[in-house]
């Protein structure tokens, strides 16, 4: 499936100005449950439990399925990155990829948070490839942004009732995301009840030295596990692997600005932290150095592993610079594997400038409900501050 979705992106860069302009699409109506991927009260991928393995550096431990808590205090709001290789360049509104995603990045969120996925017409694979040849994506993104500001109005006026909420995306709906706080969110009540907008994948630009004043005018950076209010960002490097000059992510053009990185571990360090991990272990992305073989017990017993402290991170701001930079805490003596993946490849070719682009929500996965679910303690406790 990888595979072809990355041929459908390669194809469609060359066949771009035949398919460039669309007409415009009708309005999506969001009161209708066929239109999320997510939605509180319907079963769907965010309902369907997760079967997890423990993987220690003695080997696998134990499994279990993940769970959708009964009444949460906050709620979640996802908007899925960029993985439909539909024709032409916005997605219909026939999941299929998108609902692979949701699973992998978003329907562990149940066990904390009320949990709210729109299907959108995004920009599809071929778009983006479309884009690095130098098309015009304006039309597109304003197609998919439109949906995703639609479905959020939805949201608001049918489901939230006054309830903090987090934010979650990635890349592409990273970006998405940060439109709609520009456009949405800041300056506006909505602003009171955000508690956190998570949104790796997609620079976030601040000026050097500074928590805000670039992508957004009064949303800051995250400087620690309990603000709120706030967005953490980053984009994944592997250790070493600096940012290329006119990388995609980690490196700002303008002058005197970099790109906020948020440690998702502790937002606010700056040394290294251990990351708690979910992988997909049956996941068919190239990896540099072929398939991970992630115990020498052999295969997994279930689709997905859970894992700490094999990976740490920290952030790095140099100049106009900035990521995470991510290293693997190997041990050939242990059971576990010594290697992950994350880079992007297309026709055996890894992208440099993208860096670990698709780990960015694995390495960290679990430290995020952590945090997710602690600010849902603090609120009930009373004495979640900004």
């Amino acid at each position: 499936m990888i595979r072809r979705l990355l041929l459908t992106c390669v194809a469609a860069a060359s066949a771009w100005p035949a398919v460039a302009q669309q007409p415009a699409p009708p309005p999506v109506d969001y009161g209708k449950e066929r239109h999320w991927l997510c939605l509180p009260g319907q079963a769907d991928v965010c309902s369907r439990p997760l079967p997890t393995t423990v993987l220690n550096a003695n080997g696998y431990g134990s499994t279990g399925p993940s769970v959708v808590a009964k009444d949460p205090p906050i709620d979640c709001f996802y908007v899925y990155p960029t993985v439909s290789g539909d024709r032409g360049m916005n997605s219909d509104l026939s999941p299929s990829e998108e609902i692979s995603v949701a699973a992998s990045q978003f329907a562990r969120f149940s066990g904390v948070c009320r949990t709210f996925a729109p299907i959108y017409r995004q920009m599809t694979l071929g778009a983006i490839a479309a884009a690095a040849i130098g098309a015009d994506m304006r039309q597109p993104g304003d197609i998919a942004y439109r949906d995703v500001a639609k479905a959020w109005r939805s949201y608001l006026r049918n489901h939230n009732r006054g309830r903090p909420f987090v934010l979650v995306g990635h890349s592409q709906g990273s970006l998405m995301l940060q439109e709609l706080i520009a456009r949405e969110i800041e300056g506006k009540p909505a602003a009171r009840q955000m508690l956190r907008a998570i949104l790796p994948g997609y620079n976030v630009y601040v000026p050097q030295g500074a928590r805000v004043g670039g992508t957004f005018k009064s949303t800051p950076l995250c400087s620690s596990a309990a603000e709120t209010g706030c967005v953490m960002s980053w984009v994944s490097f592997r250790e070493n692997n600096v940012p290329p000059n006119g990388a995609m992510f980690g490196s700002a053009a303008a002058p005197g600005m970099t790109v906020g990185c948020t440690n998702p571990a502790r937002p606010g360090s700056k040394g290294w932290e251990r990351l708690d991990s979910y992988w997909s272990a049956r996941s068919g992305l190239p990896v540099a150095g072929g398939p991970i073989r992630w115990s020498s017990e052999g295969p997994p017993p279930t689709p997905w592993l859970r894992t700490e402290g094999l990976v740490s991170a920290r952030c790095v701001n140099d100049g106009p610079r900035g990521y995470l930079s991510v290293r693997t805490n190997a041990n050939p003596r242990d059971k576990r594997t010594d290697r992950i993946g994350g880079e992007v490849a297309i026709l055996g070719m890894f992208l440099p400038g993208w860096g670990m682009h698709l780990a960015d929500m694995a390495i960290a996965q679990g430290d995020l409900i952590r945090q997710v679910e602690e600010l849902g303690g603090r609120l009930t406790r009373g004495v979640a501050a900004r």
